[in-house]
């Protein structure tokens, strides 16, 4: 998603390619090796949704229909029985293709597999690879995939408009309207929703736990969203800030406490140490969705915060700095620790999506440049005390010189937008491909 401003040929590519690696039945390879077609099928529940996710972002970007009707063949492989949580192997190209759509949908409709509370089934994971054992037996539902599917749901309706099919508009529409009421009924905890329900009827992130009483990324989902109740989303971000905000070493942790002694055995997360990795410790990807969430509720002073908190470049600023953070300030790592000695020690720099959140969260949330359907808008959540700040952005053979101008040290809310010396009321313009350099200037 982070290369679409630069190369968005490139995002289409990808999309393809990892169409390719599809089961019939909906579910994907949750990785596999280039080198040997080898892959692992799994009972993972979210990875089949992000097809459809970025398919939706790509088509929001680029007005790119064409990608939807690109055929794009299968692979096959051995069905996984219910004692069985994965299985890696070498799985054939099937001889059936469909276009793109089509295995969008076949992936949202496998998604949608709702438990006892009507929420989905995590089964052997969702983003959260450690929760291994929190619904492998078929039981367990995760909060925060509901929250996950509602928004794939957001981006995926217009598309079914778009093709005209009713029927799965319908479907659709009805799967959000009982997943909201799902969410903010048996996901809330009464301060912050709940993470997931286990197969043995536990809860994850309940104020009842001696471990894992909050979980970051149902509460910023609950945001991104949309789906969290407005009241409840205020209060499930405060709780955030006040549970899993570490100012002092700088991270923002994924759950707290961490897995250690309680009987609550949700998998391998626990295998790590307290405050490593998904065990306690700060989790890039969600910490970026910490500041998304921030910034897409107003909080500009807090998201500009926030984001210079978990920039590495930050880690280093003096020696004994980065003696702690230990690996290079010039890199998004996957991982920071987060207790005891360890706190405040960079993880796995080099292998992580969270570079290109980082990178979409300052432009799209912070700085605010918004492109959609071909619109251009600026949006902002920055911090009250920036005066000014410029966008340089080239659209095919043009560039537009963007200027927002702050003099009233507001975080959010646009009062002028004018273009190429014209004021325009919609506060948006249709960007244009004529080799041109056109001058806009944004006045919050």
């Amino acid at each position: 998603m982070g290369i679409k401003y630069i190369e968005p040929q490139f995002m289409k590519q990808q999309i393809l390619k990892h169409a390719a690696h599809q089961f019939i039945e909906g579910d994907v390879e949750h990785w596999w090796h280039e080198e040997t077609k080898k892959g692992i099928r799994t009972k993972f529940s979210d990875d089949l949704l992000w097809l459809a996710y970025v398919t939706a972002e790509y088509i929001r970007i680029t007005k790119d229909l064409s990608l939807l009707e690109e055929q794009v063949p299968y692979v096959e492989g051995q069905s996984l029985d219910e004692n069985t949580d994965e299985n890696y192997d070498l799985h054939p190209v099937s001889q059936k293709q469909e276009d793109i759509y089509t295995h969008c949908i076949r992936a949202i409709d496998k998604a949608i597999c709702l438990g006892e509370h009507g929420i989905p089934k995590i089964g052997s994971g969702d983003w959260n690879d450690g929760f291994s054992t929190v619904g492998n037996k078929g039981r367990g539902e995760s909060i925060w995939l509901g929250f996950f599917l509602y928004e794939v749901l957001n981006r995926f309706i217009p598309i079914c408009e778009i093709r005209q099919d009713d029927e799965k508009k319908k479907k659709y529409q009805k799967v959000q309207e009982d997943l909201k009421k799902s969410l903010n009924t048996d996901g809330w905890d009464g301060r912050w929703y709940r993470r997931a329900y286990m197969d043995d009827g536990n809860i994850l992130g309940s104020i009842q736990n001696e471990e894992c009483k909050i979980d970051n990324i149902a509460q910023t989902w609950s945001v991104i969203s949309g789906a969290g109740d407005n009241d409840k989303k205020y209060i499930s971000m405060e709780s955030l800030e006040n549970y899993l905000v570490d100012k002092q070493n700088g991270i923002i942790k994924l759950l707290d406490p961490a897995f250690e002694k309680s009987s609550l055995e949700p998998g391998y997360i626990k295998a790590y140490l307290p405050g490593v990795r998904e065990n306690g410790g700060q989790y890039t990807h969600a910490a970026v969705w910490t500041i998304i969430a921030e910034a897409i509720l107003g909080f500009g002073d807090k998201a500009t915060e926030y984001f210079r908190m978990i920039n590495p470049i930050e880690h280093s600023r003096t020696k004994e700095a980065a003696a702690r953070y230990k690996v290079e300030p010039y890199v998004v790592a996957a991982d920071v620790y987060g207790v005891g000695n360890l706190a405040g020690r960079g993880g796995w720099t080099w292998y992580t999506g969270s570079s290109s959140w980082l990178y979409k969260a300052g432009i799209e949330y912070i700085l605010g440049l918004k492109i959609e359907n071909d619109m251009l808008s600026v949006r902002p959540a920055i911090s009250s005390a920036w005066k000014e700040y410029t966008i340089r952005y080239e659209y095919k053979t043009s560039v537009y010189h963007i200027k927002v101008k702050n003099p009233n040290g507001k975080s959010t809310g646009v009062e002028r937008f004018i273009a190429d010396g014209e004021e325009i009321p919609q506060k948006q313009i249709k960007l244009i491909d004529n080799g041109k350099i056109h001058e806009i200037e944004v006045i919050m």
